[in-house]
């Protein structure tokens, strides 16, 4: 009898690298939709590419399958979904309708462009720190792209009523885009973990993303984003307030909360 002769096994090398290319997929999608004047489905594909991303350098730590590649390939389409998507989307939103509003665009993805070039000269190779130097792409993207959202609720209706919602956007995408290429000190996401009280927060707050994926996304996602953006704001004065060195070069700062800390794939 003839034995069967058994597939190749598939390589698992793929599987994050298939979460990045997601991701670029929903970065893609998002800036046609915008296109076709469909801003809140362009949202949508933003925040899911968002999640993409953030399983991606998981995946790859779980099944010890980071590599070069899959870093570089994470951050140029990090640099489409979080950088050129959303500023695209308040183009085709507001800013076509203006002359020179357009450059907004040109800001926001070239602070997002050399945010991830910053990234990728200082922390190629090394473990995942505890704080990001500048507001990571995938928050100032995740921000923008949300606002549309959350200006279209009640809730902004009735307290930013004399606001005019495209005039905020234009202030958002400034302050976001400097943000970026600052050294103001970021927290990073911390692992999962029960193990500790940042791995137990982490948790917490994706389980929360989830739900409110599903319930309240309009509401939820630009409250938690100005949230973060203002935390890294507060933790900078405080620490020039009190004379605190930042935190990027302080080892103790580093996440070690497993030993496979040294094969991570550092994404951001």
């Amino acid at each position: 009898m003839k034995r069967r002769r058994r597939l190749p096994r598939p390589s698992l090398v793929m599987l994050p690298n298939g979460f990045t290319l997601a991701n670029l997929f929903f970065g893609i999608f998002a800036i046609v939709a915008a296109s076709r004047g469909q801003h809140a489905q362009a949202g949508w594909y933003i925040v899911i590419g968002g999640f993409a991303d953030a399983l991606d350098g998981r995946i790859a730590r779980a099944t010890n399958t980071g590599s070069a590649f899959g870093e570089e390939l994470d951050s140029l389409v990090d640099a489409i979904s979080f950088g050129v998507a959303p500023a695209m989307m308040m183009y085709f939103a507001v800013l076509r309708h203006s002359g020179w509003d357009w450059i907004l665009v040109f800001l926001f993805a070239a602070c997002a462009v050399m945010r991830l070039a910053r990234f990728n000269v200082e922390s190629a190779g090394q473990p995942k720190a505890a704080y990001f130097k500048g507001l990571p792409s995938p928050a100032a993207g995740g921000t923008l792209a949300t606002y549309y959202w959350f200006s279209q609720t009640p809730l902004y209706n009735e307290f930013f009523i004399e606001w005019p919602w495209e005039t905020i956007m234009r202030l958002l995408m400034i302050t976001l885009s400097f943000l970026m290429i600052s050294d103001v000190p970021y927290p990073a996401w911390p692992k999962f973990s029960f193990r500790t009280l940042h791995g137990t927060l982490g948790i917490i707050v994706l389980f929360s993303a989830v739900v409110a994926l599903f319930v309240l996304p309009k509401q939820f996602f630009f409250p938690v984003g100005v949230v973060y953006v203002l935390t890294g704001i507060v933790l900078a004065i405080l620490r020039g307030v009190f004379e605190v060195p930042p935190p990027f070069d302080d080892p103790a700062q580093a996440e070690d909360d497993d030993e496979d800390s040294l094969a991570e794939d550092p994404r951001a």
